[in-house]
């Protein structure tokens, strides 16, 4: 990794073994190494049962009846409960409330939940499942545009009532959002090339490898105990609160091991059905999802569809931009809306257009649901943008890096919505770096050895199956680079919370750190500890298991939690300091005048003056107390987007990553083997430079499968095919090329240490760059992800 700092706006490490800066170890590395971490689906309480699901056959059917007493008479079943069981309110949402805890009536997707069923082991509950009678009554489906927007088409959700209903022309538009910015018309007039094209993003699954699962414990008091894989606990709560008949202090969360996330724990799965099974039964219900059930149980990536024009002037300069955008959202809205505003307000890319007509939609089909999932909306339109910008440079004869480097944003660009970039956008800078790296070498059947073929066949394209030997092999190389937005956007209270503690304990002083920050792998507990000891000077960091007995900490998304509740922890942390200062001065502020007159610090856990000398021992300082203080921390205010202009402060921070792919594909079999996929990326400050790094290779790998291998295949009948590992492909190790780094710091200077959310940026270019390399080796124009070997072989 290549690390290059801002020494004027870059916090120095701290002196306090372990602080920011430092690579330290995450608490739970070794134990998820050795398989000694303890997930969601590994709890466990003497007298549970075990619940399951059952689901829709069909995508879109009416209900008729629903016949529970084959399921009821089981023995070891101890409950069945149907939509008639629950309590008056029986929807939620992340946006708004439209989706059922159990079908209403009327089944909108394959897979949707339609009772559940508690028994004292799971494969009497799967076998009770089974024996419920449902007769269904199919209706027409909607599955696209075409069928969605047609005169006459069924409408799925004909009683909204959310904000957004008002402001789209068809109910069955989830969500519209037009940016309208200079005069995109007589732009185009000044262009001396116009440039179109046609894109397709299939649906991918965020294939976290540990599936839905949790523990709901009824309580004495008639309320719940709720041990959950999630990456909102406050939004869960908020949700199961309505739907439960409680009120939130009677349902008490507590974030159990998650084996990744990705965006496909936003929503709620099994939470209801676990603790509404719980309350009917009065005992402790356990639900796991297997890998079938899952790919049901969540949304997923929208698939999209993106029309481009973009026109550039012979010298290189792009006059301007139109595009369309049309996702995908499924039966339900989820965060849909929210994806809309980012595929909208960053479908221009990292560059400078300042003449803009875009539109971007989401439709309400019968297909799987989709919401959140890494790059939220970015990944979509990158891949078309980024399309559009090679065909730009081949039309112009231009270097495509340089051609990128002449129209990239910067610092005080402003974007499409109107809104200034008012911190360091180095995209002419990252391009310039990845470029720069070491190219991977030539293979032997490439350099032309004498066998003409490789030594290590297992290196070629497909070559773990024997099925080439290096014919017909050729060498692409491809770039692309993307603009992410960091945090909750369109002013949404976008806030967190930590509880800070300072006390003594065995004669050493301890921190405790607690919030409701999910950590779903993406290592906010490592940086926590880090963050705490770099402002309190003390090596013992606790951090507390993450519950809603403290104030929300929002979602383990839109790469905010660093930034977010990390700038929590520092706003806890400082006020903690403070408070401890305030009692050495009084305690030894007449034996030393550097207590009033100093700037002071906590260092090696003692406090000392700013320049290194040491006033009081923390032990003595706090002297049997304990320091304890919660506080909100809230970055900038943004602005929703105007409903018919799309102006207006949408986002707090943008976040940019540039790609460089080296592949080869076998142009006869159309197999394609990544080689390399270099990345260079703006970080603001690296807080622990190696996981850094782990971020932005796990994003670029998400964004590789995307390239090559996953999706969910829904076929006209809105019936997913392949909901399992066997069929849905991800990147295995084998799969995974060299991912070399390149870690630029360059503060924020709004944001707490300078830093800059990381873990969305490298899914949204790594796509794009994969498949210009495809097309730079085989010349294909390849508009649709993922690419598969029938397009490269035409068969």
């Amino acid at each position: 990794m290549g690390v290059t700092r801002n020494p004027t706006n870059i916090t120095q490490g701290s002196k306090t073994k372990g602080g920011l800066g430092e690579s330290t170890l995450r608490p739970d590395g070794t134990l998820k190494v050795t398989g000694e971490f303890a997930y969601s689906s590994d709890m466990w309480h003497e007298d549970m049962l075990w619940g399951f699901t059952l689901r829709s056959p069909h995508a879109h059917a009416r209900i008729l009846s629903i016949d529970t007493g084959e399921a009821l008479a089981t023995s070891g079943v101890y409950a069945v409960m149907t939509h008639d069981d629950l309590p008056a309110f029986t929807k939620y949402g992340l946006e708004y409330k439209d989706t059922p805890v159990l079908a209403d009536g009327v089944v909108r997707y394959h897979g949707e939940p339609v009772a559940l069923v508690a028994a004292d082991h799971p494969e009497t509950a799967r076998r009770a499942a089974a024996k419920i009678k449902v007769e269904y009554e199919p209706l027409p489906l909607v599955i696209d545009e075409e069928t969605a927007l047609a005169e006459g088409a069924p409408i799925l959700h004909p009683n909204r009532d959310d904000h957004h209903a008002g402001h789209v022309s068809h109910p069955n538009i989830v969500h519209r959002q037009p940016i309208i910015r200079g005069d995109a018309n007589e732009a185009a007039k000044r262009a001396d090339i116009v440039i179109s094209g046609e894109y397709e993003v299939g649906m991918q699954d965020q294939a976290f490898l540990g599936p839905e699962s949790g523990l709901a414990v009824p309580a004495e008091d008639g309320g719940v105990d709720l041990y959950i894989a999630t990456q909102w606990l406050h939004s869960d709560l908020g949700q199961l609160a309505p739907v439960l008949g409680l009120p939130e202090d009677k349902i008490r969360m507590t974030l159990s091991g998650v084996g990744g996330a990705f965006g496909g724990r936003e929503d709620l799965s099994m939470q209801a059905h676990a603790c509404l099974l719980a309350l009917r039964t009065g005992k402790p219900v356990k639900i796991v999802y297997n890998r079938f059930e899952s790919f049901f149980g969540h949304v997923h990536r929208h698939p999209a569809k993106l029309w481009y024009e973009h026109g550039v002037t012979s010298e290189g300069k792009i006059t301007h931009m139109r595009c369309r955008i049309v996702l995908d959202g499924g039966a339900y809205a989820s965060a849909s809306p929210a994806v809309v505003g980012n595929a909208s307000s960053l479908s221009v890319g990292p560059y400078v257009i300042d003449d803009v007509e875009i539109e971007a939609v989401a439709l309400y089909t019968n297909n799987p649901p989709c919401g959140a999932m890494r790059g939220f909306g970015a990944v979509q339109a990158c891949f078309a943008y980024e399309a559009q910008m090679d065909k730009l440079a081949a039309a112009l004869d231009m270097d495509p890096v340089a051609f990128r480097q002449l129209n990239a944003m910067s610092q005080g660009t402003i974007m499409p919505t109107g809104q200034p970039v008012d911190s360091p956008a180095p995209v002419a800078e990252l391009l310039r770096r990845v470029k720069a790296l070491p190219m991977p070498p030539e293979q032997q059947w490439l350099a032309g050895d004498s066998a003409g073929r490789s030594t290590d066949v297992r290196a070629l394209p497909g070559g773990l199956s024997n099925t080439t030997h290096g014919e017909g092999v050729v060498r692409g190389v491809g770039y692309a680079v993307g603009i992410k937005n960091v945090g909750f956007s369109e002013g949404f209270d976008d806030y967190s919370t930590a509880r800070v503690r300072l006390e003594v304990i065995n004669g050493e002083p301890v921190a405790m750190v607690h919030t409701a920050m999910a950590e779903v792998g993406q290592g906010g507990v490592t940086v926590h500890a880090q963050i705490a000891r770099t402002e309190l000077g003390v090596a013992q960091v606790t951090i507390h298991p993450a519950d809603t007995q403290v104030g929300s900490a929002g979602s383990t998304s839109a790469s905010r939690q660093t930034y977010v509740t990390g700038g929590a922890v520092k706003n806890s942390c400082e006020a903690v300091r403070e408070k401890v200062l305030e009692l050495g001065r009084a305690r030894f502020g007449s034996y030393h005048p550097a207590w009033a007159t100093a700037e002071l610090l906590l260092e090696g856990g003692k406090v000392v003056t700013d320049g290194g000398e040491v006033l009081a021992d923390l032990v003595d300082v706090i002297e049997g107390e304990a320091v304890d203080i919660e506080l909100e921390w809230r970055h900038r205010p943004t602005q929703a987007f105007d409903l018919v202009t799309g102006q207006g402060h949408g986002h707090v921070q943008y976040s940019f990553c540039a790609h460089r792919a080296v592949v080869e594909v076998d142009t006869e079999l159309g197999l394609v083997k990544v080689i390399e996929l270099a990345a260079a990326q703006d970080v603001g400050k690296a807080l622990n430079p190696l996981s850094v790094v782990g971020q932005i290779q796990g994003g670029t790998t998400q964004g590789l499968g995307l390239a090559v291998m996953e999706e969910i295949i829904v076929d006209k009948n809105a019936k997913v095919r392949n909901p399992s590992f066997t069929d849905y492909l991800i990147p295995t190790i084998l799969d995974t090329p060299t991912i070399p780094v390149d870690v630029l710091e360059l503060a924020d200077e709004h944001a707490p240490y300078g830093l800059r959310g990381i873990g969305e940026a490298p899914t949204v270019s790594s796509t794009p760059a994969v498949v210009a390399a495809i097309r730079a080796a085989t010349g294909l124009a390849l508009k649709r992800v993922p690419v598969r070997p029938e397009h490269l072989t035409g068969t």
